[in-house]
This record gives structure tokens, C-alpha cells and sequence, in this order.
């Protein structure tokens, strides 16, 4: 579903089209933010690369691999943080560690390996940069602008303050 926006930003050369790999990565850190339960950044994750995967991704299965692998990474970060921290920068780290998952992925089934040192700095640069703005950024904001609408409060679990609400 992604695959034309990243192939329009291609033809532009010098790994410009890392920039945009981010949007990749966007399902974990959104799911986790609005949910905000255990389990959601992977399960987003893949239930986004199965949506690739079905709809006939030139990549194949290795879609799959790479979303397991990915929502796992970004799930990790949270985890790291006890699933208590909703801040922007905790969702740029699970970009970043997304990120890092597509780079696995990338040097066991692409043609990372044989990049220039330069050229694979550029890249990694690149996409990492753009992790932290579409899949981390981004989605921190996406998310803040859904809360103003009250959206977020139907999937959300209930708080202590919600009952306090209650008996005013």
C-alpha cells in the first residue's frame, strides 16, 4: 500500500526514498499510542505487513518476516518502559528500534551489503531520520490530535480519574 509513494520518491537518487521509509514503521508506534496496551505495536505491525502481503507486495513473504520483526523492535522499546510512557520521545525510540529491525531485514535479504561505506551512511542516516519523523513524530502528533476529538478515550482502558468523573 506503501510501495507507490516510496517508488515516486525513488527516481530522485541519493537515497532520498529513505526519508520516506519511516511510513513502513507508522502502524506499531500509532497502535501502541492509541491502545496503549501490551502486545498492540506488534500486532499493528503485522496486521499491516499481512495487509501488504495480501494485497500482493513484490516483496512476498519476506513482507511478514519484516513486520514481525519490526512490530517485535518497536514493542521492545515499549516494554523497556513498562508500557507507562506515552511521550514523543519514547515513540522516536520505537521508530528508531523499527528501524533498525528493517536494517536486519535488509542485510539477510537485500543488497545492503554491497553498498559504499558512504552510500550505506547515507542510507541508514536517511531512514533512520525518517523514522524519527513519520513513524515517531508523525505519529505522536496524529495521535494528540485524535485525543482533542475524544476518539481515543472509546479504546482506551479506564483510569482511576475516570470514576472520580463519575461521582462529581
Amino acid at each position: 500500500m506503501w510501495s507507490p509513494v516510496y517508488y515516486a520518491v525513488k527516481p530522485f537518487g541519493l537515497q532520498l526514498d529513505q526519508l520516506v521509509y519511516g511510513m513502513y514503521f507508522i502502524a506499531s508506534t500509532v497502535a501502541y499510542l492509541i491502545v496503549r496496551k501490551p502486545g498492540v505495536a506488534l500486532l499493528a505491525e503485522v496486521g499491516a505487513a499481512s495487509a501488504e502481503f495480501v494485497t500482493g507486495s513484490e516483496w512476498g513473504l519476506t513482507v511478514l518476516m519484516s513486520g514481525v520483526l519490526q512490530g517485535l523492535f518497536a514493542e521492545l522499546v515499549f516494554a523497556a518502559f513498562r508500557y507507562r510512557k506515552f511521550t514523543l520521545g519514547v515513540t522516536c525510540l520505537a521508530a528508531i528500534a523499527a528501524s533498525i529491525a528493517s536494517f536486519i531485514m535488509d542485510l539477510y535479504f537485500s543488497y545492503i551489503d554491497d553498498l559504499a561505506l558512504w552510500n550505506l551512511t547515507v542510507l541508514i542516516t536517511a531512514r533512520t531520520v525518517g523514522s524519527i519523523i513519520i513513524a515517531g513524530g508523525f505519529a505522536y502528533y496524529l495521535v494528540k490530535a485524535l485525543e482533542l476529538t475524544g476518539v481515543t478515550n472509546l479504546v482506551r482502558p479506564v483510569s482511576q480519574s475516570d470514576y472520580d468523573a463519575l461521582e462529581r
